[in-house]
């Protein structure tokens, strides 16, 4: 016995060291080079364009260049749905579009290039449907791996709200590359989307200036649940137990203000909950720094919100009860009157886009953390 292994130990040693370099790439196939067989897109409001990449990749590098070649298969629809249990639809040929087809792995390497797969006026798409685009590939110069020829592009209609920003022990201020834009405000609207897990601080910020304009939960002998309006003029409203907001539910806030006549109203889902009259002037939002304009902090780092926060919005107007009403998730960008738009949504790590093009986008203090939902909840 003992012989025998030795035997097929030495056979071992003979073939491996015995074969040549002609035979290394004996079981070498090109494949789309992604952890899985789909790529999801979700159709949101106001997106009408989104760029995709798609990638070719070897096991280990070639001797020679190696040319691969992209096509749509709508045949493949079938398999989509057979494999995923769906009833998916081919995506219309006046949605996509693949302007680069070839791409070569040059000799010794192991990836090619990024294509670009363009998918275009997809707001126009039914929601209620979902597509799929499916993108193979095939070469002359090597053989395929079966499994991962194709990459399926899934598109399907999205929630207006998909992900959220936990602020909690956190706080954002902005960067006012063109603070004009949110300054000499004669009228303004200020709204926020807010979950809040607790109140357990004296004091929590939504968002505004300390001791100018802000919109903070909260105040010394002040219920720590109730928004309270806190200005350059006095804060507002009084006390009120009946007032609190409750916690771990979303609540739409929205502040109006006219400065010819005064007039403040304070607006939880889309109802009056209060109002004043202040006398201010125009209000200057845009100023930076912690002293400055900031999303969940005020006069100091421990007021900050705790919870998640969505939908931060600065328009030049008031806007009506009926609009601030119809409108909780989602605004189109290019509105009359907003003037800053921070729709959370970005999942980076420290900034968050603001979506008007004015370019003030919001930075955090530390790493944001990202919360996936679904809004509105289905049946709303």
């Amino acid at each position: 016995m003992k012989h025998y292994i030795l035997y097929a130990a030495l056979f071992l040693m003979i073939f491996s060291f015995g074969c040549d370099g002609s035979d290394d790439d004996f079981d070498n196939k090109v494949y789309v080079s992604s952890s899985s067989k789909t790529s999801e897109l979700l159709v949101k409001a106001g997106v009408n364009d989104v760029e995709k990449s798609i990638q070719a990749a070897i096991a280990k590098p070639s001797m020679q260049d190696i040319i691969v070649n992209y096509n749509i298969d709508p045949a493949l629809v079938a398999t989509y749905n057979l494999a995923y249990y769906d009833n998916a639809e081919m995506l219309p040929a006046e949605n996509y579009s693949l302007p680069e087809n070839t791409v070569s792995i040059t000799a010794g390497n192991v990836l090619s290039k990024e294509i670009k797969v363009l998918f275009k006026d997809l707001s126009q798409l039914d929601r209620e449907i979902v597509y799929v685009l499916p993108v193979s590939m095939d070469s002359e110069d090597i053989e395929v791996l079966e499994s991962a020829r194709t990459l399926y592009y899934v598109i399907k209609g999205a929630a207006l709200i998909n992900v959220v920003a936990d602020i909690e022990e956190n706080y954002l201020t902005v960067n006012w590359t063109n603070p004009d834009v949110c300054n000499n405000l004669s009228q303004l609207t200020m709204e926020a989307l807010v979950r809040i897990s607790n109140f357990d601080r004296m004091i929590s910020t939504v968002m505004g200036i300390e001791g100018q304009f802000l919109i903070r939960l909260g105040d010394a002998g002040f219920p720590s649940n109730q928004i309270q309006v806190a200005t350059s003029n006095g804060n507002f409203p009084d006390g009120d137990s009946n007032k609190g907001l409750p916690t771990n539910e979303w609540v739409h806030i929205a502040l109006t203000y006219d400065s010819a006549t005064g007039e403040m109203i304070v607006y939880v889902n889309g109802s009056k909950q209060s109002e004043t009259t202040k006398s201010l002037g125009d209000v200057n939002l845009g100023q930076g720094g912690t002293s400055g304009f900031c999303i969940g902090r005020s006069w100091a780092d421990e007021r900050y919100l705790a919870g998640e926060i969505s939908e931060c919005r600065i328009w030049n107007v008031v806007r009506s009860k009926e609009d601030i009403a119809a409108n909780p998730y989602y605004v189109d960008p290019a509105s009359e009157g907003l003037v800053a738009y921070w729709k959370f949504d970005d999942e980076s790590a420290l900034s968050v886009q603001d979506h008007t093009g004015n370019g003030n986008n919001a930075v955090a203090n530390s790493t944001l953390r990202w919360t996936p939902v679904t809004l509105p909840a289905p049946g709303e």
